[in-house]
């Protein structure tokens, strides 16, 4: 039972999805999926909590899975965050799928087994059980992309999304492989163990090193393996777009953050002249750059939005890797990031949902013009999450910001903030210039209009994330001890 306990997060999401395809299969009715959904979802972030309240390490029998599961603060943490995520997934696609005559049962499910494979991937200690939370993610990612099935551009980036996703899983999988040639484990700890006695001088695992690397720039969405975020991103229904946004990022960072500093943690590999650290830093670059620079000129607000969770993802390798000089408050630093980002993320492409309807979408800036008179309450809440990401104060994204540039500086990574400050500042005439749109210009003549949908889900699910928006921003240290304590024996 304590076992149980301890696993019960995943527990609850892998049953309730088996559950609710039940229901699906079963049932006529269609419209208590995206509630049933979201109570199992968030059931799963109240037992994150439970279990971290009662204390993971005084559960001996948490240590029977391992090291194909590693039971800890961290992965309790990103259980909660992937239920979140998950959760206002859900609660917006129950909205958007019947107002755009696509309530299909199946999205649920896939939504629920996809939250299943991330948490596994998340708590990943071995190769093989992270090859099999990533591709259990991967693949529910894939048929969400495809889900518009009349639609050639969601056909489009479903395809890209697939076929470069089985490239780069396939690549990480062939690093892991030389790892366990040249160290003969797949357990992470004892790869690391491997390297710091000595095998990190190894061609192979040099070459490991890359391929492991680009595995995960993949899954995170940096440059240059970017390319088939914006496609897939526009190209999903929206609740799938804020998904993969929120959810799959998520998961991709925690399988980053846990490679990384558990198997490759070792002198070597952390080197400033011979490790992953100068890459990654200069990935960072390149992806906070390139996604501001092209964001800027887009007329397409989910296109814009797909660049803008690109950008994000290079603050996030910022402080990737300023862990390897301030290892606990840097992987706190993102953790917390992620957070904040998830909310704001999530309410910003819940307000794009709420501004549009069936036949009267808000695709571009254009359909926006004017929204803001119109129709003030959709117009506040696209204003505050748009602020939120752009990290101006006292929302939580400005929070986000600052605890990861602070972690840079702090490991002496001056330059490396200095051009993430800048990118931040030049990301904010994207997200300023949709309320321009909104507030201050209007429809031109015969030009559609976008017309507000009305949905108790897409308002519960923005209410949601407005209040944590404003929360984490005005109290952020509480948030922050807890990130502090899930990082504090990572890579330990």
């Amino acid at each position: 039972m304590a076992l149980f306990f301890a696993l019960s997060p995943l527990v609850i999401v892998g049953f309730g999805a088996m559950l609710l395809m039940l229901a699906e299969a079963f049932s006529k009715r269609r419209g208590g999926l995206a509630l049933g959904a979201t109570i199992i979802l968030l059931t799963g972030a109240v037992f994150s909590a439970a279990v971290w309240l009662y204390g993971i390490e005084g559960i001996e029998d948490a240590k029977l899975v391992a090291p194909w599961l590693t039971l800890d603060r961290f992965t309790l943490f990103f259980d909660a965050l992937l239920c979140l995520g998950g959760a206002l997934a859900a609660m917006l696609a129950g909205g958007y799928l019947p107002e755009h005559k696509m309530d299909r049962g199946e999205f649920y499910s896939l939504i629920l087994f996809a939250t299943f494979g991330a948490m596994m991937l998340a708590a990943s200690g071995d190769a093989l059980t992270l090859f099999l939370g990533l591709e259990t993610m991967s693949i529910g990612a894939y048929a969400m992309t495809a889900f518009r099935r009349g639609s050639p551009r969601s056909a489009e980036g479903a395809l890209k999304y697939f076929l470069l996703g089985s490239f780069g899983a396939a690549i990480l999988l062939y690093g892991f492989a030389l790892l366990y040639g040249a160290t003969g484990h797949t357990d992470l700890a004892g790869i690391g163990a491997a390297l710091k006695a000595g095998a990190a001088k190894s061609p192979m695992v040099i070459a490991a090193l890359v391929l492991v690397l680009s595995g995960l720039v993949f899954k995170v969405s940096g440059v240059p393996f970017h390319a088939w975020t914006p496609d897939a991103y526009e190209g999903a229904p929206t609740p799938a777009t804020t998904y993969m946004a929120v959810a799959v990022k998520s998961g991709a960072f925690a399988m980053m953050l846990r490679v990384l500093l558990t198997s490759f943690g070792d002198p070597m590999s952390t080197s400033w002249s011979a490790g992953w650290p100068p890459v990654l830093a200069m990935i960072a670059v390149l992806t906070m750059t390139v996604a501001n620079l092209i964001a800027g000129r887009q007329e397409s607000v989910k296109r814009m939005l797909a660049y803008s969770s690109i950008a994000h993802a290079g603050y996030l390798l910022v402080g990737v890797v300023a862990t390897i000089r301030a290892p606990g408050e840097a992987v706190a630093s993102v953790l917390f990031y992620l957070l904040t980002y998830t909310v704001s993320t999530a309410g910003a492409f819940g307000a794009l949902i709420l501004c549009g309807s069936r036949g009267a979408e808000a695709v571009s800036y254009e359909d926006l013009s004017g929204i803001g008179r119109r129709h003030p309450a959709a117009g506040l809440a696209f204003g505050l999450f748009l602020v939120s990401l752009a990290g101006v104060p006292p929302t939580a994204g400005f929070f986000g910001k600052w605890f990861v540039f602070k972690a840079a500086i702090d490991g002496g990574f001056y330059w490396l903030t200095i051009i993430a400050f800048v990118n931040s500042v030049i990301g904010a005439y994207y997200y300023l210039r949709v309320l321009v749109y909104m507030y201050m210009r209007e429809p031109a003549a015969g030009a559609p209009v976008a017309v507000p949908m009305r949905s108790g889900y897409v308002a519960a699910a923005l209410l949601v994330s407005a209040v944590l928006v404003l929360v984490l921003g005005i109290d952020p240290g509480k948030s922050l001890d807890i990130a502090l304590s899930a990082a504090a024996r990572l890579g330990g």
